[in-house]
């Protein structure tokens, strides 16, 4: 098994729901022997209640999420990257592109404000890899793995949420961005998909690139 270069102490892995962020989050982390850094969307105690009625439920659900971001990324300080590295399944950057998705025009005004105020100074990460899959790929992972609060999630909220993941990161230059598309690629269960990712990560010398496989 390759090993990550130790460059990249702190790694974010993205995408949209059904993505398979948190499962390669994990694996990357044993690789590099780093620690997680884990959203816990159990622990939103609205989060169903928002599949169900999206309009009621929004703004807790959304306020619930930042707050619990916010107090993971100020728990992550510059001092314990330098004695371990981090790999993380979320990067606070993109908490009001859920905002925007779901929130009225006053409950995204009110929401900004309180984003603008708390937000930490947080590190930037060495890369980001950015995980993308087609709807109907994240609809079919998402029934499979049976997570009871997700049941109830739509296709075309899947599908906006996509395109909303598709236009953060086009614009997204903080830190180098690895683009995969996890159609035909299974990190958890195939070894060699793996091995291929950790070789392209090594392989990286630019700040945006690419990485897919056919079936």
């Amino acid at each position: 098994m390759s090993r990550l270069p130790e460059k990249y102490r702190y790694i974010v892995v993205e995408g949209p729901i059904g993505a398979g962020k948190t499962s390669l989050a994990r694996k990357l982390a044993a690789v590099a022997e780093a620690a997680t850094l884990l959203e816990d969307p159990g622990a939103n105690p609205f989060l169903q209640k928002f599949y169900q009625d999206n309009a009621r439920y929004a703004l807790p659900t959304q306020l619930f999420f930042l707050f619990q971001r916010v107090n993971q990324v100020c728990d992550l300080g510059q001092a314990d990257m330098f004695r371990q590295a981090t790999v993380a399944d979320f990067i606070l950057d993109k908490d009001p592109l859920f905002a925007r998705l779901t929130l009225n025009d006053d409950e995204l005004n009110l929401y900004q404000q309180i984003y603008n105020s708390i937000k930490p100074q947080s590190a930037t990460p060495d890369l980001v890899i950015y995980l993308q899959a087609p709807t109907e790929v994240l609809v079919e992972r998402v029934k499979r793995r049976g997570f009871a609060y997700e049941q109830t999630i739509s296709e075309d909220y899947l599908l906006r949420l996509a395109e909303n993941y598709a236009r953060f990161f086009y614009q997204y230059d903080d830190a180098p961005v690895l683009i995969v598309n996890s159609e035909h690629l299974n990190f958890v269960d195939t070894p060699a998909d793996f091995e291929l990712l950790i070789e392209r990560i090594i392989a990286m010398r630019g700040t945006r690139e690419f990485f897919s496989m056919g079936e």
